[in-house]
């Protein structure tokens, strides 16, 4: 407990955000910090490549800003159907433009209070100096080794003579130093208009990709009214679509109109309703959410609380639904929360989508580009198709709850698909169940998984895993634990914040 507050996935960058605070920053100067020092020490899960998004409580009020950056222009529908039968994931044909940088740049002429230069320094001394990889950090390092093999310039920026760093090792990155130096320097205005843009574009095109000078010096983040939920007397507030927090809320829409507390926490039966309730909210979300630009339906429609009754009454507590969810995988993101003794509080969400991205890295940057183009699909007509100039359907989603208008707690769990999933079952052991933060963060998870199978953690009694099974539940018990996500959590107590860190991370929680 204390007044101020920093939570996210990786020590060093927790600390650079807390010093920002010390040296008179407030939240918001904090999460940027922390972020842009995640891309440096965490870098197996965002990079200055990504994309970003945050929900911030300031002045009374909560504020969104959504940071997806759209496709190139010069794709097309065509294109990828002659091409592939399903998105790429590696490529420049998976890349759209990034949006971190420019989240990073807004938020901090909106609330920010320390010169925009100054939140780059711990980040920079890391990249200069090196670091020390955590164990989380140097495991999926590993694997990243294998998947970008056939990537020259990723071996060149992030990997020891031809490998991935191993658990204690040092890493460094002069070239990430200096990218993040000129992008310090410049305010963000070389990223998407300068050297660096042109490096991209340049780049882009001698590699055979589509992105070109105009689609970088085109984006901008927008800022966005986040959207509610009510639930046992809480409202879950998200960004709208294109994100898929959505999800999250109208799972819990549906659980409203069922008691999940008369059933035993960790039961058969409570999972079994949340999980069914989670296919439901997965099946809408897949066959309708996209930029929202591009949408049938809007948010109302998919918030409505006699939709959610009526969806309510599918669920059958003696056999398991089998829908065709389709859903999005997402294995590199990060988390951070902060708050300050203002009151201010940040939820913030960076990413590249999986792991390093793309693959594609900027020679001599440090740049390795996110890969969300594989958030579209190439079903002709439907509001998620891939195109030019599009947002793809996002899987990273910064949650804020309230009560009575006043701030309870900033989180989110990350973890692509994993995320609506871990936040309905982290709202459900607190606002159901009664779970301090730390414990409802802990608790063995479950998962449904791309192909609709229930995936479930250890720690699970094994008469419940098998009842699971016997209504229909297609179990998998022997899932590594990277893909039931990793919770960061700041709750607001009267005179001070409770913070919560994930055991499943190397991250903590930390504050004075």
């Amino acid at each position: 407990m204390a007044g101020n507050i920093v939570a996210t996935s990786q020590p060093l960058a927790a600390r650079a955000g807390l010093r920002t605070i010390e040296n008179g920053g407030n939240a918001v100067d904090a999460a940027i910090a922390t972020a842009i020092t995640l891309t440096v020490v965490e870098p197996v899960n965002n990079g200055i490549g990504g994309d970003a998004f945050a929900i911030i409580h300031a002045d009374g009020k909560l504020y969104g800003i959504n940071g997806s950056g759209k496709s190139p222009e010069s794709w097309s529908y065509e294109y990828f159907k002659s091409k592939y039968k399903t998105m790429p994931q590696l490529g420049w044909d998976g890349v759209t433009i990034p949006g971190a940088v420019s989240v990073w740049r807004e938020i901090h002429d909106r609330f920010g209070k320390l010169p925009f230069v100054d939140l780059f320094e711990p980040a920079i001394v890391y990249a200069e100096r090196g670091f020390p990889v955590s164990p989380k950090t140097a495991y999926l390092w590993e694997l990243a080794e294998k998947l970008y093999a056939g990537y020259e310039n990723f071996g060149t920026a992030f990997l020891l003579k031809g490998r991935a760093p191993r658990v204690g090792e040092t890493f460094r990155c002069v070239d990430m130093a200096r990218t993040l130096r000129e992008i310090a320097e410049t305010g963000g205005e070389s990223f998407y208009r300068g050297r660096l843009a042109d490096l991209i574009a340049s780049t882009s095109k001698k590699q055979g990709g589509m992105i070109k000078s105009k689609d970088l010096s085109s984006h901008k983040p927008f800022w966005v009214e986040p959207i509610a939920q009510s639930y046992r007397g809480y409202d879950l507030w998200e960004i709208p679509p294109n994100g898929q927090g959505i999800a999250a809320q109208i799972a819990l829409g549906i659980l409203n109109n069922l008691n999940l507390a008369e059933h035993a926490v960790d039961s058969a039966d409570s999972i079994h309703i949340q999980a069914e309730a989670m296919k439901l909210a997965f099946a809408d979300i897949v066959e309708h959410l996209a930029d929202p630009e591009f949408m049938s339906v809007t948010s109302e429609i998919l918030l409505d609380s006699n939709y959610h009754k009526e969806r309510a009454k599918l669920i059958d507590m003696k056999s398991a639904s089998i829908p065709a969810t389709g859903l999005p995988r997402d294995r590199g993101t990060v988390y951070l929360s902060t708050a300050d003794s203002s009151g201010m509080m940040v939820s913030f969400i960076q990413s590249n989508f999986h792991g390093f991205g793309s693959g594609v890295v900027i020679p001599g940057t440090g740049i390795a580009m996110q890969n969300r183009g594989f958030g579209f699909n190439l079903i002709e007509g439907h509001p998620n198709c891939v195109d030019g100039g599009k947002r793809p359907y996002h899987t990273i989603i910064p949650a804020f709850v309230t009560r009575d208008s006043m701030p309870v707690m900033s989180f989110g769990v990350m973890g692509g698909h994993m995320q609506p999933q871990g936040q309905v079952q982290v709202m459900a052991r607190m606002f159901d169940y009664g779970q301090n933060p730390q414990a409802a963060i802990d608790a063995p998870r479950w998962l449904i998984t791309e192909q609709g199978k229930l995936a479930v953690e250890p720690g699970l009694e094994p008469e419940v895993v098998d009842e699971l099974g016997s209504r229909g539940h297609d179990i998998i018990v022997d899932l590594p634990e990277r893909y039931f996500g990793g919770a960061q959590m700041i709750y607001k107590l009267e005179d001070c914040y409770l913070g919560a860190s994930d055991c499943r991370k190397d991250g903590l929680a930390m504050g004075f």
